[in-house]
């Protein structure tokens, strides 16, 4: 596995990375901070990968997306899978009381990861195919009060995805849509967790062997697929009296 990966420093990003690693995967970390992508290669590579390079990549700067591909196309010589776990969160508060960060949230979330998917996927396909994997969240699934601003730009990603693993799975592109539940991580610290938490690690293996399978939409922790199946059954009413 030959991998180009934005968002590996941290979390189920570096989770992740690092159960690849273990498989012996050829890694390209992409970022904003070159001395935090120094720190996760050698961790990284500590971790088992046979090659691990960095390139700079700003998510909210999708200008620079090409340049950064073909840095990894380079280091690799080809690459048959992204992934992509880098994002932005703000709790509904937080957003409402700043116009400039909900912006940034959903440029960053939607518009600019968009954009970044375009890329890789035109280059994907023209080697013939791969897979793109890439992490929404459960809060796009249904509207919810805590999660307005938040679900919707991970709303829109999640369509996005669902859309081009129908146009595309025919032509060799596997798309992986990730959707995590509430994870116990540094974004989502200060935050009371909800019973079936998950943990970093659990959830790596989880989206691994969806990557290997070239599973579409893996729920990881798996029982928020349950969890969600119901929320999005519930009554308008419902939803409408709950803070859930």
């Amino acid at each position: 596995m030959k991998v180009v990966f934005l968002g590996a420093t941290k979390g189920m990003g570096r989770a992740l990375a690092r159960a690849m690693a273990a498989k012996g995967a050829e890694i390209v970390l992409l970022g904003r901070d070159l001395e935090d992508l120094q720190r996760s290669a050698a961790d990284i590579e500590a971790h088992g990968a046979r090659r691990v390079a960095v390139a700079p990549c700003d998510l909210l700067e999708p200008a620079g997306f090409a340049a950064a591909f073909t840095a990894a196309q380079e280091a690799l010589g080809h690459f048959d899978t992204v992934v992509v776990t880098a994002g932005m969160f703000g709790t509904q508060e937080e957003l409402e009381a700043d116009p400039e960060r909900t912006r940034l949230l959903l440029t960053a979330n939607m518009t600019n990861t968009i954009l970044f998917c375009e890329q890789a996927r035109r280059r994907l396909l023209a080697a013939g195919g791969g897979t793109l994997c890439v992490f929404s969240s459960v809060a796009g699934d249904r509207a919810r009060k805590p999660v307005i601003l938040y679900g919707a730009s991970k709303a829109g990603l999640s369509y996005y995805l669902n859309g081009l693993d129908h146009r595309y799975r025919s032509e060799g592109l596997r798309t992986v849509l990730v959707k995590p539940g509430f994870v116990k991580t540094a974004m989502t610290a200060g935050l009371k967790p909800p019973p079936f938490a998950g943990e970093p690690d659990a959830v790596a293996q989880t989206v691994l062997r969806a990557i290997e399978r070239g599973t579409p939409v893996v729920y990881a922790p798996p029982i928020w697929a349950l969890i969600m199946l119901v929320i999005r059954l519930l009554p308008r009413f419902v939803m409408r009296r709950i803070g859930f």
